[in-house]
């Protein structure tokens, strides 16, 4: 039975029960249309790319610290590294996903071109 709000009892639900016979739709909606992840979503994405960015980040210094006393051109490939992944992640964290152009250009059909017509010119003199 379907929760009531403020005592009065929906009267339609999208949770219908299953009819006999077929399987049980699924509790979440189904995502129908090609619209962009919500502004929410999309912060949430560029954090957590930022921080596994920086997590990497701090693996290379640490790296790099390890490695210094066995290869030294390692250590410094580390350090090197460790060093351009803050401007690297800072850049991805403030890249948005591109915008869909849903328009792509009007393509008139054949059979519905005006045909040209030499213009009528209307002289004041």
């Amino acid at each position: 039975m379907p929760r009531s709000v403020e005592g009065r009892t929906p009267v339609a639900t999208s949770q219908q029960p299953a009819r006999p016979g077929r399987p049980a739709r699924p509790a979440e909606p189904v995502l129908i249309t090609a619209a962009e992840p919500g502004l929410d979503e999309q912060h949430a994405a560029r954090k957590k790319r930022y921080a596994i960015t920086m997590g990497v980040r701090a693996v290379a210094i640490t790296l790099a610290a390890v490695v210094y006393q066995y290869a030294l051109w390692l250590a410094i490939v580390f350090a090197v590294l460790g060093t351009l992944l803050p401007w690297i992640a800072v850049v991805m964290a403030n890249d948005r996903p591109p915008k869909h152009k849903l328009f792509h250009g009007y393509e008139a059909r054949p059979d519905r071109v005006l045909e040209a017509r030499p213009a009528r010119v209307i002289d004041a003199d």
